[in-house]
């Protein structure tokens, strides 16, 4: 008897994803949302990758946005950030949520840096789900916080993932 098996790569394309960053310092906090992020995560090899363009970041004041876009991510120069890795501690047959860590390279404003990244994963009615909180320094992406603006700008800036994901 002879038994064949084939094993199909299971991609998952992003449904709806968020990128939120806040900053909190001691004159005012910023924050600032962007769902325009796009994302692939292939389940055979747990392999993830997004990409978000800098200049989609929504804020509540628009100057804070002009100045987002023009002096600090410089969004013309650097239009995109982008992360590509593997999700480690992830298993699809797995029901429930699970404690993950995405390990690769992110590039922001023009720096590559290697990191790890813990979160969360969960497959729901099919979707899948990822969440993360971590935090990035702006001096790691050689981002520049002028001297007067020191007290508006924290050196940390913690960043949150959201995505939905759906079988391709």
């Amino acid at each position: 008897m002879v038994m064949a098996f084939s094993v199909l790569a299971q991609k998952y394309v992003l449904d709806e994803g968020s990128i939120t960053f806040f900053s909190e310092a001691t004159l005012e906090n910023i924050q600032a949302k962007n769902t325009k992020v796009t994302s692939i995560f292939n389940s055979t090899t747990n392999e993830i990758v997004f990409s978000v363009p800098n200049n989609q970041f929504q804020f509540e004041k628009k100057l804070m946005q002009q100045h987002f876009n023009e002096k600090y991510m410089e969004s013309e120069k650097y239009p995109r950030s982008t992360f590509s890795g593997t999700l480690e501690g992830f298993n699809l047959s797995i029901v429930g949520t699970q404690h993950v860590k995405a390990i690769g390279k992110i590039s922001i404003h023009g720096v590559t840096q290697s990191v790890e990244i813990p979160g969360t994963a969960e497959v729901r009615s099919g979707n899948l789900f990822m969440e993360s909180v971590f935090m990035i320094k702006l001096t790691d992406y050689k981002i520049k916080i002028p001297q007067l603006l020191w007290q508006n700008i924290a050196e940390e800036i913690e960043v949150t993932v959201s995505f939905t994901y759906k079988s391709q």
